[in-house]
């Protein structure tokens, strides 16, 4: 973050890009359905467990994703939210919850500003919460909660509010507290606004009536609360307000406080108050780190690295989109852009914005716009376009596989077009593919056992090609690092361990974890990482 604030022109002061993290099945599907149906953006949200027409939710595009109900790919959604009298620009990445794709996510977070955080009121903070939140707090990114499901059996307020604060460190306050769980809860008292907001279970895709009341001794609350509820709910707002920090703007900027506001997605209940949040208290557009100098979303000429490449989003057409989060300037259709990687002009003729799987040819876009950029192969996760300038986007990461299989087509005479299956997937980031030195055939690393499935799936549905994944013989994968003399000499007499990943980089792949301390003794000039960073 800088000392300084900004001074952004208001169409970049206006944007607000964020990711959607949390376990999955916390509800972060919905409650992105519900952001664009209270940003315009479509007329009914498709809940993931729903019927028919209900049930095609935007995020999640892909045949897998559609017939599982759960997200295997980041996806970017980018729509305009009005709040009184100002208007925002949303561009929204919801992340896949399920821990086999977390490297997708974390590659999402380089792209965005800030982060909202969804808890299921019922489990609070899971395992792959808290891995996805430690990213955030790597990153220094704003955080904002989401207490979901509160019209279920839920845990004590308290309870949750500690958890957050005990396991992930962090100061909480509460945004919204709410009134009554589960079968008794009718709603949340707006801390930020002194409003009482009541649920409507009837229409689940109308927004709740809001009563502005004076404060907690207004006659209106007896009325409208029933007397028991209304009780509990006053000796837990005093006792909230002695114990928890006011919202503090700054302390959320530099990810130390978070804002918590508690609701129910499928409902509809809270997810206005949590959008009024991000817009008022999220952050606007912020510098990029970059080498050799940091990129201000302010300045004046163009800026934008590929964080995610997505290919075959449309099944009709052979396509690959690069993902691109503009770092700054405005960028407007039909320019001239430098790639910085190979130093070419690429012309920008038909860039994209999204929601989901849907697109729209994008005249123009500013700093904090993702667009998508179709292309051919040219553009790959970590590349860095401007205006000429020679800057290179950092921090884009590559993880070491946790899980190696070789893979093999169905028809051995149809290996070359295997070949091209799985660059096609390594470049897309879906997952790493190894060439080993000796013998024939491809290594398939991934995070998780669902990724192999998934890509299995793709491959056959997108090529036309059946294969197979079988058990290897390698267990993990190692970058190699040193001097060219002695990287030579390690690979010349290791080649039975040794592969190239499909950037050409020397890839050393072990059976145990033997062979890693056998290197680090017998090689000391020699170094194996288990994270390579995708700036290139």
């Amino acid at each position: 973050m800088l000392d300084t604030p900004l001074v952004l022109a208001p169409e970049i002061a206006r944007r607000r890009t964020f990711a959607i993290i949390s376990h999955p099945d916390a509800g972060k599907t919905t409650l992105t359905e519900k952001f664009l149906l209270y940003g315009g953006a479509i007329q009914m949200a498709g809940q993931v467990r729903a019927k028919g027409e209900a049930r095609r939710t935007r995020s999640d595009f892909m045949q897998m994703e559609k017939d599982r109900g759960i997200s295997v790919s980041a996806s970017a959604m980018s729509f305009d939210f009005a709040t009184g009298e100002d208007s925002y620009r949303f561009n929204l990445v919801d992340t896949p919850g399920h821990s086999d794709f977390s490297e997708d996510t974390y590659r999402t977070l380089t792209a965005v500003d800030a982060a909202v955080m969804v808890i299921d009121g019922a489990k609070g903070v899971e395992s792959q919460t808290q891995k996805l939140f430690e990213v955030c707090r790597l990153r220094d990114l704003p955080i904002l909660t989401f207490c979901n499901k509160m019209d279920r059996e839920s845990r004590d307020t308290f309870e949750i509010i500690d958890e957050i604060q005990e396991n992930l460190a962090i100061d909480v306050t509460p945004a919204s507290w709410p009134i009554g769980r589960g079968r008794d809860f009718i709603g949340c008292y707006d801390i930020l606004r002194d409003e009482l907001q009541l649920m409507d279970r009837a229409d689940r895709n109308t927004v709740a009536s809001a009563v502005k009341i004076k404060g907690l001794d207004d006659p209106k609350l007896a009325e409208l609360v029933p007397a028991d509820l209304l009780e509990t709910f006053l000796e837990e707002i005093e006792m909230a307000r002695e114990l928890m920090p006011p919202l503090n703007a700054q302390a959320l900027l530099e990810g130390t406080m978070t804002p918590i506001w508690f609701g129910s997605a499928i409902n509809s209940f809270g997810v206005q108050e949590l959008m009024d949040g991000i817009a008022t208290y999220g952050p606007e557009p912020q510098p990029q780190r970059a080498d050799p100098r940091a990129i201000s979303p302010d300045e004046k000429k163009v800026a934008g690295f590929v964080f995610k490449v997505q290919a075959n989003m449309d099944p009709k057409h052979r396509d690959r989109v690069a993902f691109v989060r503009l770092a700054s300037g405005h960028f407007k259709r039909g320019m001239k852009l430098t790639h910085v990687r190979s130093k070419k002009p690429m012309a920008i003729s038909n860039p994209v914005l999204f929601l989901a799987s849907d697109r729209e040819l994008a005249e123009e876009a500013w700093a904090g716009d993702i667009i998508g950029i179709p292309n051919h192969g040219q553009l790959r996760i970590g590349d860095t376009l401007t205006e000429g300038e020679a800057l290179r986007v950092a921090g884009i990461p590559s993880f070491a596989p946790e899980l190696l299989q070789t893979c093999r087509a169905g028809d051995p005479m149809k290996a070359k077009h295997l070949e091209k299956a799985l660059m096609q997937f390594a470049e897309e980031g879906a997952a790493k593919v190894f060439k080993p030195t000796f013998g024939s055939g491809f290594i398939v690393g991934v995070v998780g056992a669902l990724q192999f499935e998934v890509l299995a799936s793709r491959i056959e549905m997108e090529y036309g090609l059946p294969v197979r994944f079988e058990a290897s013989q390698f267990t993990s994968a190692r970058w190699v690092q040193g001097q060219k003399p002695a990287v030579d000499a390690f690979v010349a007499a290791n080649k039975q361990h040794i592969a190239t990943d499909n950037d050409g980089d020397t890839v050393f792949l072990t059976r145990l974890q033997w062979d890693i301390d056998r290197v680090g003794r017998d090689y000391p000039d020699v170094s194996l990482t288990g994270t390579k960073e995708m700036m290139v």
